[in-house]
């Protein structure tokens, strides 16, 4: 037991990381009510949230190595837990964004490549995959639980008590810290500045970019930012487009500025020659695209769920248990599977089971709800995130020596945020357009409905129609004026528009989820890998 003492409490630093930000997303309409501000500042909130993690995780991997793992996690608990408190304690929307979105963002950037780094450090063999099997079967079940206790917990108590339970886990940890290994230092330059400016910039302004396309458009603006009274749209471009192709100039600048500071003998925040093994590759792709996979299920299903069916947020959590279920269940089997297949066929049956969990819950996009179905689909789906989950970890982890077990940490951080984010964005996207063309078609081609209804849903579909809940749009039309007859058949067109690009959004992601099962191609394909002793040098 003593072996394993150090991954309970790892695994349950991990649990915290992934809980809170699942927390939030169902208690967004109690949270506004109870600090007096809006649902768009509460977005917005999140979207800080993801921005500092996405930015600075790669920067938290390297103090990792400059620190020592064991101190950059304690110290980033201790932000972590402080910034809980001060969420718990939030009396308004100001001070929630600086204890969530700031405080608690910077305390993750530390603790999530810390854990990873030190169970490379603590583990070997079949027990290190088994140690990366937990952590990555508590994050799931973590983000997967956390609309049912959210839910719960936001219905009968309130959302503070999440934090403020989170804070009192986090003092725990910190109590018990000598339970968990020391892990040396791996360097003893400082941090590049340049390099952290470079990656947390060009980061930010990928990410940003991605989860605005939702509102703004990806090319064609649908709404137009402005700032000090100027329309931000040059060209008739979206600055989306203009903010996701200025990232990926700094973050090529940045991999420059990399191979610069190697060929000149200096520490890199980022050793870039680590991306040109075909492992690493591999594996961060698989992780990236899983969590792309699982972004766009949390963003459509929810609406489904309470927007279209009319469930509350602990019924919500209920009908995804099976997923939370299904995965603890399967990345204790897939450790286990391991003795008798390789990794790389582990990965390509949890890819499969993904696909087919994903199919399933198509079908059961309905007017009425069909449980079982939808059952048996999230039951999949957490099948195939718990077989991915005892074999990413390792994979990378094997990929490298432990040098470069921080890096890898962070990078496998930065992996999880693209791809949750490009999920949630892209089918976000299809959505909307989706809805905002049907909708608008349904309504032209309804004779019943007035010339000045239809030149008006036809203006909002050129900005785009938003995803509202059944009485929300019923109360939008009664407060214009229109008789219950034409509220009743707009709402009913509505509501068929947005089922059917429910719909649609699902299929893409289908096709997405298919194209995925390549970026497996090149993992190991034999039992269990012991670490490699990589030679960067060979790489240059």
């Amino acid at each position: 037991m003593k072996k394993w003492s150090a991954i309970i409490l790892l695994a349950l630093a991990q649990f915290v990381m992934v809980l809170d930000s699942t927390v939030m997303n169902v208690s967004i309409s109690t949270v506004v009510k109870d600090l007096g501000t809006s649902v768009a500042a509460m977005q917005a909130a999140i979207t800080f949230f993801t921005l500092t993690m996405a930015a600075f995780m790669l920067t938290g991997g390297k103090l990792g190595d400059i620190w020592g793992r064991k101190k950059a996690f304690l110290i980033g608990l201790g932000v972590y837990g402080i910034g809980s408190l001060i969420t718990a304690l939030s009396p308004n929307i100001q001070t929630l964004m600086f204890g969530w979105s700031l405080v608690e963002g910077l305390g993750a950037i530390l603790v999530i490549p810390a854990i990873a780094a030190l169970i490379a450090s603590r583990y070997e063999g079949r027990d290190r995959l088994t140690a990366y099997a937990i952590t990555g079967a508590v994050a799931g079940a973590a983000a997967a639980a956390g609309p049912l206790i959210g839910g719960f917990v936001t219905t009968y108590l309130s959302w503070r008590f999440v934090f403020a339970f989170e804070t009192v886990i986090v003092v725990g940890i910190l109590l018990l810290h000598k339970l968990v290994p020391e892990s040396p230092k791996t360097t003893k330059t400082k941090l590049d500045i340049p390099s952290v400016l470079l990656s947390a910039g060009g980061m930010a302004l990928l990410i940003f970019g991605i989860l605005q396309s939702k509102v703004w458009g990806w090319v064609k603006p649908m709404t137009i930012p402005t700032i000090f009274g100027y329309e931000l749209a040059p060209f008739g471009i979206s600055i989306v487009a203009y903010m996701i192709f200025a990232g990926l100039v700094l973050i090529v600048w940045f991999l420059n500025h990399q191979k610069n500071l190697i060929q000149a003998g200096k520490t890199p925040l980022l050793d870039a020659r680590v991306l040109k093994i075909p492992q690493l590759r591999s594996g961060l792709g698989v992780l990236m695209s899983q969590y792309l996979i699982v972004g766009a299920v949390f963003f459509v299903l929810p609406i489904y769920l309470q927007m279209v069916i009319g469930l509350n947020a602990l019924e919500t959590g209920l009908r995804i248990l099976p997923l939370s279920v299904s995965l603890i269940l399967f990345s204790m089997f897939g450790s286990k599977t391991s003795q008798y297949l390789s990794p790389k066929k582990i990965v390509k049956i949890g890819q499969l089971m993904l696909i087919a969990g994903v199919i399933i819950i198509t079908t059961t996009i309905d007017p009425e709800l069909t449980g079982a179905p939808l059952f048996i689909g999230m039951f999949l789906l957490g099948a195939g995130l718990g077989l991915l989950a005892s074999q990413l970890g390792n994979i990378n982890m094997n990929a490298v020596d432990k040098r470069h077990s921080s890096e890898v940490g962070g990078m496998q951080g930065t992996a999880q945020n693209i791809g949750s984010s490009l999920g949630t964005a892209i089918i976000g996207s299809v959505l909307i357009m989706t809805l905002s063309s049907g909708f608008s078609a349904k309504v032209s081609a309804d004779s019943q409905i007035p010339d000045n209804i239809k030149q008006a849903v036809s203006e909002q579909a050129n900005k785009g129609i938003p995803v509202l809940s059944t009485s929300e749009v019923e109360k939008a039309v009664q407060d214009r004026g229109y008789s219950p007859q034409q509220t009743q058949n707009i709402v009913e067109l509505y509501t068929e528009s947005q089922l059917a690009g429910l719909k649609q959004a699902m299929v893409l992601l289908i096709f997405l989820s298919i194209i995925s099962l390549f970026m497996s191609r090149n993992l190991p394909d034999t039992k269990v890998q012991k670490a490699s002793d990589l030679k960067l040098q060979e790489q240059e």
